[in-house]
């Protein structure tokens, strides 16, 4: 009898060893998958190694080499040297973790090119971890987008970025400074219950139908100097720990004082 329990412990054993086996994937099998055509869906995995949107490496073997200082057009927004990839299948990734960098976004020192991902399709990256650095700036966002629930353990960046359709930032925490700077939302927006544990900076952000801040906690500074807003601004229980500049700000066409005024 103490046999035939040893050797059911040892099958469980393996068994559960074979299935956190099985909850690890490669960031280059993804990529390989996206550039096949296929649609992505993991729930409950850990992702390891650098799963790059740009595909850099890639693109640099077509690229003629450049200078690092090459020219930019700075009144655009946009170097000329930028490198566009647009991922056309669907993402999805729930109860997910990232090990390391997810880039949307990398300025190549090396080459001088400045290589940015945009997404054609319904991107979902709910209730994940990201341990390392989440860089989507100058993402735009065609389809449906969630970010919901998820943490961002390192520098994060939406800077640039351009949501077409339904987005939430429902309940998510960013431990580090978090950069919305010049982002576009055209639909309603939520960051409700979410959590910024460093300076959060929506400068110059527009919001073009609304957005929720209810019960957001930022215990930092919030910058959200040139913000502009039309629609909803529910602000109810919102908390900023430090200050808030909001210079030139518009809410519906009111200055940020003039509103909190008006909603007393």
């Amino acid at each position: 009898m103490k046999n035939k329990f040893t050797l059911l412990g040892i099958c469980l054993f393996l068994s559960a060893t074979i299935s956190f086996a099985q909850k690890t994937v490669e960031a280059s099998d993804i990529m390989k998958d996206i550039k096949n055509g296929k649609s992505i869906s993991y729930n409950n995995v850990t992702i390891v190694g650098t799963l790059d949107f740009t595909y850099m490496d890639e693109a640099l073997e077509k690229l003629p080499r450049k200078k690092k200082n090459s020219w930019f057009n700075w009144g655009s927004g946009n170097s000329s040297n930028e490198i566009k990839k647009l991922i056309d299948v669907k993402i999805s990734f729930t109860n997910c973790t990232f090990r390391d960098d997810v880039l949307a976004y990398i300025p190549d020192e090396d080459s001088g090119y400045t290589f940015t991902a945009s997404f054609e399709d319904i991107a979902i990256f709910k209730n994940c971890n990201f341990e390392r650095k989440a860089m989507f700036k100058y993402s735009r966002f065609e389809r449906d987008a969630d970010f919901s629930g998820s943490t961002f353990d390192d520098d994060t960046t939406f800077k640039y970025a351009k949501f077409d359709q339904d987005i939430s930032f429902e309940n998510t925490v960013f431990d580090e400074i978090a950069t919305f700077k010049y982002t576009n939302f055209n639909t309603k927006v939520s960051f409700s219950n979410s959590v910024f544990k460093d300076s959060a900076t929506f400068k110059y952000t527009q919001f073009k139908n609304g957005v929720s801040f209810v019960n957001t906690k930022f215990e930092e500074d919030l910058n959200i100097k040139y913000m502009k807003v039309s629609g909803d601004f529910n602000i109810s229980g919102m908390d900023v720990a430090y200050d808030i500049d909001s210079k030139y700000t518009k809410i519906n066409g009111k200055s940020f004082g003039k509103y909190l005024i008006d909603k007393k």
